[in-house]
């Protein structure tokens, strides 16, 4: 098989679906994982075969060691390669709560999806990456994980999330030091506010931040498309010489201004 093959988790929706239908465009195979049930994101799947690319769907949940390997072994059946993980797949906290009153269960649910199945996802399919590149040197692998501003900017009420954020950004300059011996990149790209479902909840706080403040260069919400776009030129390989980089995509809310 001769196309690409990318394994994007949470592609089933915001975000995620957005990279699918970008490197789909780009001629790329597709593995979505996601929790949810394959009829439900039967209609996503259905236009990604629409734009050419062959798609897997396998329904499993991230932070379970026991779903990662039947993933991975579902894509060996049906693909026999791997050339490019998106680390996409997220959960906001179900209650935003100040951290002097937030609880230890939804820390740890956080991070056992936010971080500690990214971090064992990367080192499977790192190692399967490594064993491609040692079998053919012209392989070309990479690692693209979707963090977030908030690795970064404080949210007291959402602690949790900020910190699994923050450590997302450790993990992938870290994967990306031990893979620079085998000519595997690995990126990270740091969303400002996007419009997806995740902020449905909060569009009227957003529009009157986005709309009504200085808070974005760039008066507007951002899309799924904007984050597809950088994924996509990390994937295709139009980023050299950049391993570890943090890229944010964020209007210009981070960047410092007087």
């Amino acid at each position: 098989m001769s196309k690409k093959v990318a394994l994007v988790t949470g592609g089933g929706r915001g975000i995620g679906f957005g990279i699918c239908e970008k490197l789909a465009e780009e001629g790329f195979n597709l593995v979505l994982s996601g929790r949810s049930d394959a009829s439900k994101v039967a209609d996503a799947v259905a236009k990604l075969e629409g734009v050419g690319a062959e798609v897997l769907y396998c329904s499993g949940d991230v932070s379970s060691a026991d779903d990662r390997a039947a993933m991975l072994l579902d894509i060996r059946k049906r693909f026999g390669r791997l050339d490019v993980l998106v680390n996409n797949a997220g959960v906001a906290p179900k209650e935003r709560a100040d951290i002097l009153a937030a609880t230890e269960d939804s820390f740890e649910w956080i991070m056992k999806i936010n971080l500690q199945g990214p971090y064992f996802l990367t080192q499977a399919c790192a190692n399967w990456m490594i064993e491609q590149k040692q079998a053919d040197d012209s392989f070309e692998g990479c690692v693209i994980n979707i963090g977030s501003i908030s690795a970064t900017v404080v949210s007291p009420n959402r602690g949790d999330y900020c910190i699994s954020k923050a450590g997302l950004g450790m993990m992938n300059a870290l994967f990306a030091a031990r893979l620079g011996e085998f000519a595997i990149p690995v990126y990270e790209i740091r969303p400002g506010i996007i419009k997806t479902d995740m902020t449905s909840g909060v569009t009227e706080k957003y529009d009157n931040l986005i709309y009504n403040t200085e808070l974005l260069v760039e008066k507007r919400w951002g899309l799924p498309e904007d984050i597809a776009k950088m994924a996509a030129a990390m994937a295709r390989g139009d980023m050299p010489y950049a391993s570890g980089q943090a890229i944010y995509v964020d209007g210009g809310l981070t960047m410092n201004r007087l």
